[in-house]
C-alpha cells in the first residue's frame, strides 16, 4: 500500500521520461493504466513479460487514438482518473482529441501532465530533440567532462530521467494535492530543458559568486580537484574519492600516507593538476579490492566504481535492498523509502494491450461491446 494508493493515472504511451514518470507513480501505489497504440499490440505470453522495466507496475490497453471510438474510450477513462500524462509534441494531443481542454471538460479535477523536451512554447517547441540536446541548451552538458576534452554525455540521466520524468512526477503530485483543496485540475508543463536547468541551480550560484569557472574540468566537482575524482587501480578498475571537507581529506592523507607539505593546501587550485598526477600514481599501486579493504566504511568519502552487474551484489546494496528481482530481472527497487506505506514493484511490464478487455470491462462494457470495438479496430 504505497502513498499514492487510490490515485488513478492514464498514461498515453511514449518513450523515456514519460514511462519513467509513470513507473515512479506506479511504484508508489498509483493505479496507472497505460494506453498503447493498437498497432503496437503483438500478443505475448503473460508468463514471459517484456524487458522494458520502465513499463513495470501497470496495465496496458491497446487503443487506436486515430479512431473516434478509441478517443471516446480514452475520454471515458479520463472521467474516472485523477491524472493523465502524455509526451507528444505540442498540439498533437489536441489534434487527436485528447488535449487538456477535451479532458478537463470531462473531468474538471484532472491533472494533465505534459512531457516534452523544449516545453509547450518557445522557438524550439515544435522541433525534434533528445536528452543530449536539452541538457546542452540548459547549460548542463558544457560542464561535464575533463579539461581540454569535449563534453561527455552523462547517459540520458540529466534530461530524460532527472530533468524530465522526475520533475513531471513531482509536478503531478503537487497538482494532485492542490486539486484536493480546490476541486480543480490543471496542466503541468514539464520540459526537460527546464528541469535540467533547475538541476543546475547550485552551479549558477557558484558561477555568480565567482567560485565556478566555465573552463571544463578545472572546478572542484568536475574532475578539476585531486580530492574529487575517479582513479584507475592496478587491475584496470576504478575507485571514486571525494573528501571535500578538511577532516575527511586529512583522513585520506593519513590512510594513504600523503604526508608531504605539497598536500597541505587542499584548496590551492594551482596545485591540483600536479596532485592529481601524484595521487593517480599512488592509487595505481593497488587493486580495487585492496583499496576497498583499506578505505570502505571510513570517512575518506570512498566507493568503488561498480558496473551494472556488480552493483546489485555489493554488500551495502544487498543489505538495504536497493535492487530487487522481479520476473527474473534484477532491477532498482522503488525509491524513496516510506516507513509506513512502502512502495513496491506490483507487476512486471505488460505486453501492449495485455489488459484491454479487463480495462474496458471496468468502464462497464460487456463482452459484446468489447468485441464490437475490436472488430472496428478501435481497440486491440
Amino acid at each position: 500500500m504505497g502513498p499514492l494508493t487510490g490515485i488513478r493515472v492514464i498514461e498515453i504511451a511514449g518513450i523515456g521520461p514519460g514511462p519513467f514518470c509513470a513507473m515512479m507513480l506506479a511504484d508508489m501505489g498509483a493505479d496507472v493504466v497505460r494506453v498503447d497504440r493498437a498497432s503496437a499490440v503483438r500478443g505475448g505470453d503473460p508468463d514471459h513479460p517484456p524487458r522494458d522495466l520502465l513499463n513495470r507496475g501497470r496495465r496496458s490497453a491497446g487503443i487506436d487514438l486515430k479512431s473516434p471510438e478509441g478517443v471516446e474510450i480514452v475520454l471515458s477513462l479520463v472521467e474516472g482518473a485523477d491524472g493523465l500524462l502524455e509526451g507528444f509534441r505540442p498540439g498533437v494531443a489536441e489534434r487527436l482529441g485528447i488535449g487538456p481542454e477535451a479532458c478537463l471538460a470531462r473531468n474538471r479535477r484532472l491533472v494533465y501532465g505534459r512531457m516534452t523536451g523544449w516545453g509547450q512554447d518557445g522557438p524550439y517547441a515544435s522541433a525534434a530533440g533528445h536528452d543530449l540536446n536539452y541538457i546542452a541548451l540548459a547549460g548542463a552538458l558544457h560542464g561535464i567532462g575533463r579539461q581540454g576534452e569535449a563534453p561527455v554525455p552523462p547517459l540520458n540521466l540529466v534530461g530524460d530521467f532527472g530533468g524530465g520524468g522526475m520533475y513531471l512526477a513531482f509536478g503531478m503530485v503537487c497538482a494532485l494535492l492542490e486539486a484536493r483543496d480546490s476541486g480543480r485540475g490543471q496542466v503541468v508543463d514539464a520540459a526537460m530543458v527546464d528541469g535540467a536547468a533547475s538541476l543546475m541551480t547550485a552551479f549558477f550560484g557558484m558561477a555568480g559568486s565567482g567560485f565556478w569557472s566555465d573552463e571544463r574540468g578545472t572546478n572542484m566537482l568536475d574532475t578539476g580537484a585531486h580530492f574529487y575524482n575517479v582513479y584507475e587501480t592496478a587491475d584496470g578498475r576504478y575507485i571514486s574519492l571525494g573528501p571535500i571537507e578538511p577532516q575527511f581529506y586529512a583522513e585520506l592523507r593519513e590512510r594513504l600516507g600523503l604526508r608531504g607539505p605539497e598536500w597541505d593546501r587542499q584548496m590551492d587550485r594551482s596545485r591540483w593538476p600536479e596532485l592529481k598526477e601524484r595521487l593517480a600514481a599512488v592509487i595505481a599501486q593497488r587493486t580495487r579490492d585492496e583499496w576497498c579493504d583499506l578505505l570502505e566504511g571510513t570517512d575518506t568519502c570512498f566507493a568503488p566504481v561498480l558496473s551494472l552487474a556488480e552493483a546489485p551484489e555489493h554488500a551495502h546494496n544487498r543489505e538495504r535492498g536497493t535492487f530487487a528481482e522481479a520476473a527474473g530481472i534484477v532491477q532498482p527497487g522503488p525509491a524513496p523509502r516510506f516507513s509506513r506505506t512502502p512502495g513496491a514493484i506490483r507487476r512486471p511490464p505488460p505486453h501492449a494491450g495485455q489488459h484491454t478487455d479487463e480495462i474496458l470491462a471496468e468502464l462497464g462494457l460487456d463482452a459484446a461491446a468489447v468485441s464490437a470495438r475490436r472488430e472496428s479496430g478501435a481497440v486491440a
